[in-house]
């Protein structure tokens, strides 16, 4: 200070001055340091995840884990294993009026005369992949003179599907795949593929859109020795209507199918528009009468 009149000496004003110049290149060394940091890190996920092939400092390979996020958005399929039998349900996500009828199922294939499959992700990807199995089955029926073994099937497009994530200029096939089958060695079985080429066998499981909330529930509903076919059928539509988020369920939006033994005999039956539309409305009445139940049992409550 210059004596006691307050006024700001020449010294006081110049460090102020240059305190404030200071301040300001290091904010903003500051700001470009973590521009260059935010960039040099999206550089470097780029750079892991162009390639398929390629791991991440984290051990991930991202094109698998995105393959695997596309099904996530796919229509729900779910498969249940009976004691007389196996079902599949698939969630049809093309119901526009405008679209033409088909005479083919659009979410279950058969593959031969033992075996079917439901698929979930990019259709055109499960296209490739369904003539695929279906011309392993036909090779093994004319090499062998029987119908191949369900796990062997199931190993050996998986086989093909892992050579996707591990050669470079190929990426991983963006389809989830449920199968149902019998063969003389293990009688019923339900497996589940992914787009990593792992797989495993289930007793009842889910893919693609809500598949957790549908697995959460088979969890608690499913009964091994008391499920057959006809509750398996139950239990499907019930899982379906819950995870579907839709007030009424309609034959248009769902596929079933049917894998069971008859005469020594695999007899697989993809189900009608009617039998559809059946089960649904029992469905419903079930539904009802359990609604009923509830609201007996609280008027029951009030009046005690």
């Amino acid at each position: 200070r210059n004596g006691f009149n307050g006024n700001a000496s020449t010294s006081d004003v110049m460090w102020h001055s240059c305190f404030g110049c200071l301040q300001y290149k290091v904010t903003g060394i500051i700001h470009l340091w973590i521009r260059e940091s935010w960039e040099y890190t999206n550089a470097m996920a780029r750079r892991y995840d162009s390639r398929t092939t390629i791991f991440s400092p984290e051990g991930r390979l991202y094109q698998v884990e995105y393959a695997m996020e596309a099904i996530g958005h796919a229509g729900t399929c779910l498969g249940i294993l009976a004691s007389d039998g196996i079902i599949l349900a698939a969630e049809r996500r093309n119901t526009n009026k405008l679209l033409d009828e088909v005479f083919h199922s659009e979410k279950i294939y058969k593959l031969n005369d033992d075996m079917v499959c439901s698929v979930a992700g990019i259709t055109s990807d499960a296209n490739v992949l369904t003539n695929e199995l279906r011309l392993l089955a036909q090779r093994y029926l004319l090499q062998y003179g029987e119908s191949i073994p369900c796990e062997y099937l199931v190993q050996w497009l998986c086989d093909i599907k892992q050579a996707y994530t591990q050669y470079g200029g190929k990426r991983p096939f963006g389809t989830s795949i449920l199968y149902m089958g019998w063969d003389k060695h293990y009688g019923y079985q339900l497996y589940q593929s992914d787009p990593s080429g792992n797989y495993g066998g289930w007793k009842a499981t889910c893919i693609g859109n809500n598949s957790a909330a549908a697995i959460s529930i088979l969890k608690q509903e499913y009964k091994e020795e008391e499920t057959d076919i006809k509750k398996a059928l139950g239990l499907a539509v019930s899982v379906i209507h819950k995870t579907m988020g839709v007030s009424k369920l309609s034959a248009e939006k769902v596929e079933f199918a049917t894998l069971t033994r008859e005469n020594n005999q695999t007899k697989i039956h993809i189900l009608t528009h009617k039998e559809v539309s059946d089960l649904i409305a029992e469905h419903e009445k079930r539904e009802a009468e359990i609604e009923s139940a509830k609201k007996e049992k609280e008027k029951e409550k009030q009046k005690s």
